[in-house]
């Protein structure tokens, strides 16, 4: 019999705000964090989502994050106390990861790095954690293009099923505002240009944005004993590479949809037993249309379907992290989180204009990433007399 794996704590911080609470509030009364800015004298204003003030680097982001993911697990311990454990493991992911702080350096010295470049060489969010806390269990640290947060709370997942590891943080960050990043988007053409629409007829491409989002995740006979709230119980996952093209995805999304049914079939659920999908949802033309017909033709047209993206802007490697947490949340409080951004849906599905009480048990979230990564992950609900 598989081990449940339960989540039993998160942590949110993006454009929308610096605590679970907080993004979530804002979430569902369907407020944008976006702005129109400008943080570099090189390059025009464009619409983007920072935590604070001004675009941060990774490990403070992360490091925050990791702070507030322990105190929601409520008795889990301070992170300042725990032990050298072997049972402990932590699986967080990035797809930019240090570049905000290489691009700095690289600005302040040239070529003629300093010494704070060993830091970053070959250093991995996952494994700065880890120092931090002194953890000496499993360790990893994926990297998917957008895919990687599902990638790392997929890995996370094994590493309890396997029995390795008692407890696993898992999740993403992303510092991704920096000039060649926008640069080179900017290039390719993909970024918003007012403001990020996902499925609308109207949608112009995605809005970058910093962001962080962790669980915990915990077998669940070690979450009964020590009295932890359940947010919700993780199920199956898929995970697939598409081996067609460096940045577009295969046109008939083949792959995909591979990754979606194998999610499914992990899980032990059919498709009609799916009540909310929280979808990639970029804003983008192409992504947004395959998206959609992929939905149409394996979902029932009543399967209600968002994404948050309108809201947070895409954060790249951390967005299927954040995703997986409004999943988490929506099966937690029963609330469906809404598609913020969308007005005039180019697509015929059940979309969450507003945010809608429902009767959830199961909630699909899915990412797809460049490279043709792709992503999908089953929570389920666990009722409170559980």
């Amino acid at each position: 019999m598989a081990t449940d794996v339960w989540v039993t704590g998160m942590s949110l911080r993006s454009a929308l705000g610096s605590s679970l609470t907080q993004n979530w509030q804002q979430l569902l009364q369907g407020i944008c964090g976006l702005k129109s800015q400008s943080f570099y004298a090189d390059l025009p204003p464009h619409c983007l989502g920072v935590v604070a003030d001004a675009p941060t680097l990774l490990f403070p982001l992360l490091s925050d994050a990791f702070e507030d993911v322990i105190a929601d697990a409520q008795n889990l311990g301070r992170s300042k106390d725990f032990p050298a454990s072997t049972r402990w493991g932590f699986s967080i992911g990035s797809s930019r990861g240090y570049q905000a702080d290489i691009e700095q350096l690289i600005g302040l010295h040239g070529v003629n790095l300093d010494p704070s470049w060993l830091k970053l060489y070959g250093q991995s969010p996952a494994v700065q954690v880890a120092q931090q806390i002194g953890c000496a269990g499993s360790i990893l640290s994926p990297r998917a293009a957008c895919a990687t947060g599902i990638w790392a709370i997929a890995q996370g997942i094994e590493l309890i099923q396997t029995g390795q590891c008692d407890v696993v943080i898992a999740g993403a960050a992303e510092a991704p505002i920096t000039p060649l990043t926008l640069a080179g988007f900017q290039k390719m053409g993909a970024l918003a240009k007012t403001g990020a629409f996902p499925f609308d007829q109207h949608r112009t491409g995605f809005a970058l944005a910093e962001g962080a989002a962790l669980l915990v995740l915990e077998r669940r006979d070690h979450a009964e004993r020590r009295g932890a709230r359940p947010y919700g119980q993780a199920l199956g996952f898929g995970l697939t590479n598409d081996a067609y093209h460096c940045s577009a995805p295969d046109p008939d999304w083949t792959t995909a949809k591979i990754a979606v049914q194998d999610c499914l079939t992990r899980s032990h659920l059919l498709s009609h037993q799916v009540g909310y999908i929280h979808a990639h949802g970029t804003g983008t033309a192409l992504n947004d249309a395959r998206e959609a017909a992929m939905i149409q033709d394996m979902f029932p047209k009543t399967t209600a379907v968002s994404s948050t993206k309108g809201a947070t802007g895409h954060t790249l490697g951390a967005s299927g992290a954040l995703g997986a947490v409004f999943c988490l949340m929506a099966l937690y409080e029963q609330i469906l989180p809404p598609c913020v951004g969308l007005s005039t849906p180019a697509y015929d599905l059940d979309w969450v204009l507003q945010a809608r009480p429902s009767a959830l048990d199961a909630s699909l979230c899915f990412s797809f990433g460049f490279g043709g990564q792709n992503a999908a992950i089953a929570f389920t609900h666990i009722p409170p007399q559980r």
